[in-house]
């Protein structure tokens, strides 16, 4: 594709620098101070204003196409983005902090770590070509604010030439094998239609684009009566329009057509040009099925699968994982937010701070009136797995009066699961504390005839923690030790004869693990009470914060195996730190284009792999409150067969 004319962009490796095209445009305006009334060069800040609009139509197109908890019912095409479209559509330069594990987007440049997309490109080349038509014709700085004439002449010219010419572009772009391989293949290569879709696309179709969009602003100026208002009303519906077309959600209600017949040849909708990507060989128009109908290239089903998508079909997933909100910029870590952001592991980024206080006052409005939502979905083996949200945040669960509300919101997923169908509903983090649910044995025991079985995945996580202790450790030492996964931790090392030093200040509780052992491995367990008693034990397995001074009792070269959330900053230079326990799901999933919280593109939590296992093994037994010692292994097996693996 490279070697054809206007067949890849001439800045497509600057990256995020490629802005300086702007350069001359931007010091105009402000060398002329474009924001004063009466300055020449207002069109250039006018211009600069309408590249940001129509950017930010796009983005919340975007948002709305991926709001799963709104939209599921409508999607036309029900596979998940993964995350290779997700890069060859990378969007709107947001920038992605580059790990050096994950691959280059095909559309990126890397600037030190972070990576900057390119699918701005068609705004850049048509703000450039806009300019170049400002400066070549000089009448065109001075329009007026609004001439209701030019919108007869605007929309006279589109049906009778742009819609035409566009048809006729589209079906030659398809119909000669080398134009569609060199240029428009490019454009199919997503398999699910998405807002951003519409901008993915070579120069030669963006300049032809370009051209036809400009034609009836360009016939309403030649007649006098243009206007600015025109050109941003004008060009903000192409541009909404494009975007609804590509949405992969059926926005139009089929009795709307039953009632006015005549629309459905004059407006297209989702459903209509997604049949265009799915089956390429019909479908055609740009807005106007008229031109399909007329070419004979409209879809005999296309009203029919209009109006079965607009009544929505239920989808029931197999497996649910129950997440919550970390925190307020964390919240913003979703598909419908920022959908490429939301593509790459969590970090705190500068552009997220303007959002911040918009994100605080969804929290609260959350906290009155939300219940559990989709965030994101992905298949495994022809089964859909889903991502739900309890819509509470970290700091909520340590306030003693939100205690039962939290729990009713987990209880009435589990119904609400339940009475779809799931089959495993897996908790996570702290949606199975102890303090809270004791796991989980709280809604078991309140609800015994529950078809979906619970599980909170400790096992499997146990079971990632042991295994990443190397082999003839003889001794470890453990914050966190009398909690659900210390204690199974503890009694797993002992029987292999690890001395296992269990920092805890109850001795009650300490001696209750210590009896669960047999006799002869009881000696193995140690009780201690002060970190300098690890001070020449070099692994250190973390279930509870350390704070620097803690951490300072370490030897050099200890290793920290975590199971902490939040996990510890790693203040030790001379240490090093393990992530939370997480494994990578099976290389056969599809449709995934979301990475979990901060973890890496295709690796989930240990707790989320656990319930995968458990659907895929098939279990009918709840997995809640204590972690069964004797199905640590078991269930590490099971995983590695399924072709899961340790992060």
């Amino acid at each position: 594709m490279g070697s054809a004319i206007l067949a890849s962009w001439p800045w497509d490796n600057l990256g995020f620098y490629k802005y300086v095209l702007y350069g001359p445009l931007v010091g105009k305006a402000a060398a002329s101070r474009a924001w004063e009334a009466a300055s020449p060069d207002r069109w250039i800040l006018l211009l600069l204003v309408l590249f940001g609009l129509r950017a930010l139509t796009y983005q919340l197109w975007s948002s709305y196409s991926n709001m799963l908890f709104a939209t599921r019912r409508r999607r036309i095409v029900r596979d998940g983005v993964d995350f290779d479209q997700i890069d060859r559509e990378w969007d709107w330069c947001v920038p992605y902090i580059h790990t050096g594990s994950d691959p280059l987007p095909a559309h990126g440049a890397i600037i030190g770590n972070v990576v900057y997309g390119c699918r701005d490109n068609f705004l850049i080349l048509q703000v450039l070509m806009a300019a170049t038509a400002f400066y070549a014709f000089p009448t065109l700085r001075h329009l007026p604010l609004w001439d209701a004439r030019g919108l007869a002449v605007a929309v006279l010219v589109h049906v009778v030439a742009t819609e035409p010419l566009f048809y006729a572009a589209h079906r030659a772009f398809h119909a000669s094998g080398l134009l569609y391989a060199r240029y428009h293949s490019l454009h199919h290569s997503s398999k699910v239609p998405q807002p951003f879709t519409a901008g993915l696309a070579t120069p030669l179709e963006s300049i032809v684009l370009g051209a036809l969009m400009a034609l009836p602003l360009a016939a309403a100026c030649a007649a006098g009566c243009g206007s600015v208002a025109l050109a941003f009303g004008y060009v903000l519906t192409f541009d909404f329009l494009r975007a609804m077309g590509h949405c992969n959600v059926e926005v139009f209600p089929s009795s709307l057509f039953q009632a006015i017949p005549v629309l459905r040849y004059l407006i297209y909708t989702p459903t209509y040009h997604t049949i265009h990507h799915t089956k390429r060989e019909a479908n055609f128009c740009l807005f106007m099925p008229l031109f399909d109908l007329l070419g004979g290239t409209l879809d005999d089903h296309s009203r029919e699968m209009q109006k079965q998508t607009s009544a929505g079909v239920d989808e029931v997933p197999d497996f649910v994982f129950l997440a919550h909100v970390v925190d307020v910029m964390q919240s913003l870590h979703v598909p419908f937010v920022l959908r490429t952001f939301a593509a790459t592991p969590f970090s705190v980024q500068l552009f997220l701070l303007p959002m911040w206080p918009f994100a605080f006052l969804v929290m609260l409005a959350m906290w009155v009136w939300s219940k559990t939502f989709v965030i994101s979905c992905y298949n495994l083996r022809g089964r859909l797995h889903q991502m739900w949200a309890v819509p509470r945040y970290g700091f909520q669960y340590f306030l003693p009066f939100a205690k039962d509300g939290i729990n009713k919101q987990i209880e009435l997923a589990i119904l609400r699961a339940d009475k779809m169908g799931v089959k495993v509903l897996s908790l996570a983090a702290l949606n199975k504390n102890e303090a809270l649910n004791g796991g989980g044995t709280l809604f078991v025991n309140k609800h015994p005839d529950l078809r979906v079985r619970v599980v909170h995945g400790n096992t499997l996580t146990a079971a990632v923690i042991l295994n990443e202790i190397p082999k003839g450790t003889t001794e470890v030492f453990m914050t966190g030790a009398t909690s659900k996964l210390g204690r199974a931790i503890a009694l797993y090392l002992c029987k292999k004869r690890v001395r296992v030093m269990m920092m805890t200040l109850s001795t009650e509780r300490f001696q209750k693990i210590q009896k669960e052992a047999p006799a002869e491995f009881q000696p193995y367990l140690v009780q201690v009470t002060k970190y300098r008693s690890a001070q020449h034990c070099k692994t250190w397995i973390v279930g509870k914060w350390l704070s620097p001074r803690e951490q300072r009792w370490a030897p050099a070269g200890t290793h920290f195996h975590q199971f902490v959330v939040p996990p510890i900053i790693g203040f030790r230079r001379d240490c090093t730190y393990g992530k939370l326990a997480a494994m990578r799901l099976p290389k056969d999933v599809q449709g995934l284009g979301a990475c979990e919280y901060s973890l890496e593109r295709g690796v989930v939590h240990a707790c989320h792999a656990g319930g995968v296992v458990h659907f895929l093994e098939g279990y009918t037994h709840h997995e809640v409150g204590a972690i069964d010692v004797d199905r640590i292994d078991v269930v590490w097996e099971a995983a590695l067969k399924h072709g899961l693996r340790p992060a």
